[in-house]
């Protein structure tokens, strides 16, 4: 049988009614990159992300192995809650909120795969992400806090509402403040994004 063509809820199964470790390594590789970015751009600290990374993972099989997973949502939006859950519980502990801006050994936007772009055309996008994360940055933790789930782990607004335990209409509300925030920064700024 080859994993690679099972969709999450047959890998799961596979893994659980057959032992099968290679179900679940395909269901790991298949999501791993999004979970730790989502992950990363919260801890803003490449240690960090791997210890939660990993122990969201340990989660999840635990989780499974006790039958308390239920296969009506989707599997990445499970794993995604969990990873969220335990961000959360870690700037519980360290009392501090999440920001997105790079550091020496990540940065989001090298994960991110498109066709090859020129070198200038290279240039200008990086410069055009450092000014975007820059001002993102700025804005208020609620407002960066839906910018991050919504652009950069991809989730709907019905996941982050119930991610962050917020109405759709409230998270619908953070994102249109945060767009009216950006817009004013980058006039006041007189910031170019080209």
């Amino acid at each position: 049988m080859q994993v690679t063509k099972l969709n999450d809820k047959e890998l799961i199964v596979s893994y659980l009614d057959d032992n099968n470790d290679k179900a679940f390594e395909e269901l790991l590789k298949r999501h791993k990159d999004k979970i730790y970015t989502s992950i990363y751009l919260f801890v803003k600290n490449k240690a960090k992300a791997e210890d939660i990374f990993q122990d969201v993972f340990i989660k999840i099989i635990d989780t499974l192995r006790k039958g308390k997973y239920n296969h009506e949502g989707k599997f990445v939006q499970w794993a995604m809650r969990i990873s969220y859950n335990m961000c959360v519980d870690h700037f519980r502990k360290s009392k501090r909120r999440p920001t997105v801006s790079p550091t020496d050994d990540f940065d989001i936007f090298d994960i991110l795969h498109t066709s090859e772009p020129s070198a200038e055309t290279q240039i200008i996008q990086s410069q055009t992400h450092q000014k975007i994360r820059s001002l993102v940055d700025q804005l208020p933790d609620e407002q960066r806090e839906v910018v991050i789930l919504r652009h950069y782990a991809d989730m709907s607004f019905k996941e982050i509402s119930q991610l962050t335990q917020v109405s759709i209409n409230t998270a619908l509300g953070r994102m249109r403040y945060a767009l009216i925030n950006l817009r004013k920064l980058v006039e006041e700024r007189q910031v170019s994004l080209r």
